[in-house]
């Protein structure tokens, strides 16, 4: 060290630092540590890059000036004489060498620095926004690390993500906390948003549309017009400081943009409607009561006034059919969801912690709906599949892991017990302000279909996000978000199925339709021209259900995929329950099964008027099992090893049926017992 100041001072230059410890103004520079508040934390870790930042300046100014220097040295000394070049050019590669090895040296000693001020403080504390914008300093340092030695910066790496793990932790688990506080108070009520909205014109993703540097935030990365990058160092060598920026920029970056964000607010919303109503910019003609009005060649007829607004509100209506469906709790986890990835986006080494965390915000929403509005112990029963394997299995792992089943805590628990609920959150309740009881409402189908349709949509956002998320995945975790789409986020829509299915249980009265056809006699001796009147009961049951979907209709959009499933439902129900009271049929004579088809003919052509799901769910089993009362004893006993899909009340029946007309009392016990082989293995 001694022998390059005396070759710089031979020069007429002051000694460069070696280290920190050389640099008498930095000297003075002290930690604060514990006695930093958390409102003074942000200014005082600003003073201290801006203080270390001319540090590094001045350094850079001093290799640059003998970059300079010698290069003008070099040219005097090809046009002059050579005495004493050899020694020259020893003392300047030596300066140089020297001037290069004392770059590390000080980056880590500046790392030191800001580390013992880093981790002397718990940042848990902090709010989202001010935690954040710290990523965004340590991120500007360490571009600059690289750009002054080519340092990858472990030391702050390393500082950094203890921090924002430790963070991040108490961050989520206040954030879990709220999402059960939003789901208890939530009335599944529409959030008015517009047509074309996308998560994208939230202010938590604008940093998805200015993808810069990894390690920087789009919102600080300075502006240049021109195409060559251009260094820190470069930009800031004769004025100015990287870390005024990032203070200048903290009003504007903490800034909630929602005036633009693509959400509509009820005013909004009504005074777009209103706007119908207003006469403000109607030209004079259309004042007027009624209005002639000419379509092609055809003759001129009179419209009304009303009419014409009606069709103006009805073209209003058209524009907000396609608005996704959801709710103000749905735009609060896309929010989170945002901010989640915000911080992945500046500090990929927690990027594996930041997205399993994300995948708990959706885990906990699915669980919520599936609680309030498809939980239902009968549905296993039905035999339907309507609960995929894939989807239990989901709701189990969910259960298991994310979610505190036990009402308090046990004093007498383990340790390891008491952190592991910790990081469980309690199942959540619905809210006493909706009802699900009154038959008016379909069973509170609007509450249900927004609830539903709001988490399909939050999916579908999950989707659209997966290639970022992929992206920044470690590659030995990239397993866990693969299983994460495939096994939960792919089974969102599975959801309706059991949700619309408690609906289509109670829309339809199934009970009343047995009790009619127990009053039937089926054992007549002719041939029936008129139905029977449980087919007309059953086709007032879906005409109601059909104006009732109708009025749910006009206070919630419902999407053709869930109009489909409902019908469906009702359909399926309603042709497994006549298949059921056909089973509960004492006699029956040909005349008989003869008026079982006409009866169900009719109703196909009826039910056909009302819908059109095509082809009518369940119509094969019902007819098959009508045709099944013709078979002769072989064919019968192939054709109940063949549908098992019959309950073995329902073949028992169709045997005992027959008994006496083409079957005898040893074909009959042989028939049972085949049905008795059949049903052992469900026992």
């Amino acid at each position: 060290m001694q022998k390059i100041k005396s070759l710089m001072t031979r020069q007429g230059l002051k000694s460069p630092p070696e280290s920190l410890s050389d640099l008498g103004a930095i000297e003075s520079l002290r930690v604060p540590g514990k006695h930093v508040t958390p409102d003074s934390y942000i200014p005082c870790l600003a003073d201290l890059c801006k203080a270390l930042w001319e540090v590094m300046l001045s350094y850079y100014r001093t290799m640059e000036w003998h970059e300079k220097h010698d290069n003008e040295d070099t040219t005097s000394a090809s046009e002059g004489s050579n005495i004493g070049t050899e020694e020259t050019n020893f003392d300047r590669g030596y300066i140089k060498k020297k001037l290069e090895h004392g770059l590390t040296r000080i980056w880590q000693d500046v790392q030191l620095k800001v580390k013992t001020y880093l981790l002397g403080t718990d940042l848990s504390i902090f709010k989202y926004d001010d935690f954040i914008f710290v990523l965004d300093i340590i991120s500007r340092l360490m571009q600059v690390g690289e750009e002054f030695c080519g340092s990858k910066s472990e030391v702050l790496q390393e500082s950094i993500r203890k921090q924002s793990v430790n963070y991040f932790k108490n961050y989520h688990r206040t954030r879990l906390d709220e999402l059960r506080m939003f789901l208890e108070n939530e009335t599944w009520e529409l959030c008015p948003v517009k047509s074309n909205f996308s998560i994208l014109q939230l202010h938590e993703f604008k940093f998805m549309e200015q993808s810069r540097s990894p390690s920087v935030s789009p919102s600080k990365q300075p502006a240049s017009t021109s195409s060559k990058t251009v260094t820190l160092f470069e930009q800031y060598c004769s004025d100015g400081n990287p870390f005024e920026i990032q203070a200048n920029h903290k009003d504007e970056e903490t800034e909630d943009v929602l005036a633009s964000n693509g959400y509509e607010s009820d005013e909004q919303e009504k005074s777009a409607y209103q706007e119908y109503d207003s006469d403000s910019d109607v030209p004079e003609e259309l004042k007027r009561d009624y209005v002639d009005e000419q379509t092609g060649d055809a003759p001129v007829k009179s419209v009304s006034r009303e009419t014409l607004k009606s069709r103006k509100k009805s073209d209003y209506s058209l524009n907000k059919v396609n608005a996704p469906i959801l709710t103000n709790t749905t735009l609060n986890v896309i929010r989170l969801v945002g901010k989640y990835m915000q911080m992945m986006n500046i500090l990929k080494p927690i990027a594996f912690d930041v997205i399993h965390f994300m995948s708990q915000l959706f885990d906990y929403y699915l669980y919520a709906i599936y609680t309030f509005f498809g939980r239902n112990d009968s549905l296993e029963s039905t035999g339907l599949g309507l609960s995929s394997s894939r989807l239990r299995t989901t709701l189990n792992r969910i259960q298991e892991s994310l979610i505190d089943m036990e009402v308090s805590a046990d004093p007498t628990a383990t340790l390891t017990a008491a952190e592991e609920r910790k990081e469980k959150v309690p199942s959540p309740h619905l809210s006493h302000l909706v009802v699900l009881t009154s038959g008016d409402t379909l069973y509170g189908l609007a509450e249900r279909v927004v609830a539903t349709e709001s988490l399909v949509f939050l999916a579908e956002q999950f989707e659209f996000l997966q290639p970022h998320l992929d992206a920044v995945m470690p590659a030995v975790k990239k397993p866990f978000l693969q299983q994460f789409y495939s096994q939960t986020v792919s089974t969102a829509s599975e959801l309706r199925k059991p949700i619309y299915w408690i609906v289509a249980g109670k829309a339809i009265d199934y009970e009343q339709m047995l009790l009619l056809m127990a009053n039937v006699k089926w054992d007549v001796k002719e041939i029936m021209s008129q139905h029977n009147i449980y087919v007309d009961a059953l086709l007032k049951e879906f005409e109601q259900f059909n104006r009732r979907l109708n009025e749910v209709s006009k206070r919630v959009r419902i999407p053709l995929p869930v109009s489909n499933i409902l019908w469906e439902h009702c359909i399926r129900l309603a042709n497994r329950t006549i298949v059921e009271g056909y089973a509960n049929v004492k006699k029956c004579s040909n005349e008989g099964r003869a008026l079982m088809q006409l009866d169900f003919q009719q109703f196909l052509m009826k039910l056909e008027k009302l819908t059109d799901i095509r082809p009518i769910p369940d119509k094969e089993f019902v007819e098959t099992y009508i045709k099944a009362y013709y078979l002769t004893e072989n064919d019968m006993e192939r054709w109940i090893k063949e549908h098992r899909e019959y309950s073995t009340k329902q073949l028992t029946n169709l045997v005992n049926v027959c008994l006496g007309s083409h079957i005898n009392k040893k074909a009959r016990q042989k028939l049972l017992a085949a049905i008795d082989d059949i049903d052992r293995p469900k026992r």
